[in-house]
């Protein structure tokens, strides 16, 4: 099945508990309307040659680039992502000493069979976003904003959960409570 859509967007703070170095994650958070996204994993690889021919091939994953285009990130949502804060105005204020914290990143892209793929990327800081302005003309010309992170493996290895709603071994309530807190390991029995 071709992927057709996207959307329900979520990001959960990841918190690490200092004795244990264990990643919690906090009430999931709608950020926007997403357009479109792409996740492009890193991964290095390298060949191992022994009498003459590759004897062995070693990866290891890296990280992950996300980038995304949004309807509007709005100004809630982009002082959350970027670690930014308000004034006694109202007015946000960026600084050089702004340190964007960690996120999980949630959403759903719609198959072409109506079912659809959810997706958690448990840990990642996305970077400021660019941001581009345009004089109103004759005809509408709307302009999108991109938002990009760098996610990458938590502690335990793991980097991202991945389930279709149509896979024949769902456990209950997994694709119902997608969105309520980033997906966890249920041990294999």
């Amino acid at each position: 099945m071709a992927l057709v859509g996207l959307d329900s967007v979520y990001v959960s703070k990841v918190t690490v508990e200092e004795a244990t170095g264990k990643e919690t994650y906090g009430v999931p958070v709608r950020i926007a309307n997403a357009i479109e996204a792409s996740i492009t994993p890193s991964v290095d690889s390298q060949n191992v040659y022994a009498d003459d021919t590759v004897a062995e091939i070693i990866s290891v994953f890296s990280s992950v680039e996300v980038a995304f285009t949004i309807a509007d990130l709005g100004t809630d949502n982009y002082g959350l992502l970027l670690g930014k804060e308000k004034d006694a105005n109202g007015v946000m204020i960026d600084s050089a000493n702004d340190e964007a914290p960690f996120f999980a990143l949630g959403f759903r892209a719609k198959k072409s069979n109506g079912e659809y793929r959810h997706v958690w990327l448990y840990k990642g800081k996305f970077t400021a976003v660019e941001e581009s302005y345009a004089t109103q003309q004759d005809s509408a010309d709307f302009q999108t904003q991109p938002v990009s992170g760098t996610f990458v493996k938590r502690s335990d290895g793991k980097w991202r959960a991945r389930v279709d709603s149509d896979d024949a071994e769902i456990g209950a309530n997994v694709i119902s409570g997608w969105f309520t807190k980033p997906y966890e390991t249920v041990p294999a029995v």
